[in-house]
């Protein structure tokens, strides 16, 4: 991520790939979200989704997790070239979130973030928001997940 100034909308971020594994999917339900279709195979078959899912939550945590290793190697290759990193503040929220189909055991999501938006904070000077569409789509092409993030960024020019 770079300075508010520095960022521009309509700029996509390949954020990384991921698969989701029996064991991944399972051990996540088990710790946050213990739905039967997340924690047995077998008691997923007797749902509308026929099988074991991924919680969605683990879909969007792994997008979280990704986001946050892009930045920090953005950040990385800032630093390396002897130019200043901006601070990043917290995120005041997301908003539209659709989980648009099951993540199944051996599912690679492929997750995208792009700058749909940004504004300087009306209460904050030094920091700008800015708004992101993120996306997962599935190895077919279908896209299972999407919503809009947005994040403090600092600003250079406050």
């Amino acid at each position: 991520m770079r300075f508010f100034e520095d960022i521009e909308i309509g700029t996509p971020t390949r954020l990384g790939s991921h698969m989701f594994t029996e064991e991944d999917i399972v051990a996540f339900a088990r710790a946050f979200d213990p739905q039967a279709f997340h924690l047995d195979a077998a008691a997923g078959a007797r749902t509308h989704f026929g099988g074991l899912v991924a919680s969605g939550w683990h879909a969007v945590a792994i997008s979280a997790r990704l986001r946050a290793q892009a930045w920090a190697r953005d950040h990385e290759t800032l630093r390396r070239q002897g130019r200043p990193v901006p601070r990043l503040g917290p995120s005041p929220g997301f908003k539209n979130l659709k989980w648009l189909r099951p993540v199944r055991p051996g599912d690679t999501l492929t997750f995208l973030s792009e700058v749909t938006a940004k504004k300087p904070s009306a209460s904050r000077p030094e920091w700008g928001l800015v708004f992101t569409r993120e996306t997962a789509t599935a190895q077919g092409g279908e896209l299972a997940l999407e919503f809009t993030n947005s994040v403090f960024v600092e600003r250079l020019e406050a």
